[in-house]
């Protein structure tokens, strides 16, 4: 079992960033493909980044060039930094880490929320 801890999450201006961090409870981090999706009320979940245990990144069209998602093996945490952040950009953020061992199966984090408002 895999726990997945998020943090950084809170209220935001319009223009302003916010770094989201998860800190993951694994030995085997850097095997995971990890991610991060958002909700917003009434709307399904959808991904907003994912990074490979290569390093490959991939991005929601809405996000390109404002957001960014790293990863630091060493300490288990994966980040997503959030520029220039929208309205609709408010949502609960949930980091993902897919299992290198089970095909198709993930962990959840708990989710955090994120609102951007002036």
């Amino acid at each position: 079992q895999v726990q997945l801890v998020e943090s950084g999450g809170g209220l935001v201006q319009p223009g302003g960033s916010l770094r989201l961090s998860c800190a993951a409870s694994t030995s085997i981090f850097s095997f995971y493909t990890m991610g991060w999706y958002r909700q917003a009320p009434g709307n399904q979940r959808e991904l907003v980044a994912h990074i490979t245990s290569s390093g490959s990144t991939n991005y929601a069209d809405s996000v390109k060039g404002r957001f960014t998602i790293s990863r630091d093996n060493a300490k288990n945490t994966v980040y997503l930094q959030m520029n220039n952040l929208k309205p609709e950009d408010t949502a609960v953020y949930y980091c993902n880490a897919a299992s290198p061992i089970v095909t198709g199966y993930a962990y959840w984090g708990q989710g955090i929320q994120v609102t951007v408002s002036s």
